[in-house]
């Protein structure tokens, strides 16, 4: 991944509305949902949700799929976790006890966070 690209991903999420879309979306990963849940679980209007949902998916971060007379939108959780990458994998280089720190500060449990690269 390149600044470009990063810079793309965080610009379509840079709304309230796309970013609890794709939060949501990675919640039912990896089944997803169909437009009318999605329209449902963030009580949107199709209209509305149309707008946001293609914006997504030209960025890539989403998928769909036509089932019969329905379209079934994914997360697409190999960029996700790309992107979490690109923004970690350089974080304290060199200084592991830097990286110690600023995990003990963070609110997010250590299974969640990618390993330290810097041991």
């Amino acid at each position: 991944m390149d600044v470009t690209q990063a810079s793309t991903l965080f610009e379509a999420l840079s709304s309230g509305v796309r970013l609890e879309l794709f939060r949501l979306l990675v919640r039912f990963a990896p089944d997803g949902l169909v437009a009318g849940e999605i329209a449902k679980h963030l009580q949107i209007p199709a209209t509305n949700l149309s707008f946001h949902l293609k914006g997504l998916l030209h960025t890539g971060l989403i998928s769909v799929e036509k089932e019969g007379r329905f379209l079934r939108y994914r997360a697409n959780i190999p960029l996700m976790l790309d992107t979490i990458a690109y923004l970690t994998e350089e974080c304290c280089a060199g200084h592991p006890e830097k990286c110690a720190q600023y995990r003990k500060q963070s609110s997010v449990a250590d299974a969640v966070l990618p390993s330290c690269r810097c041991k």
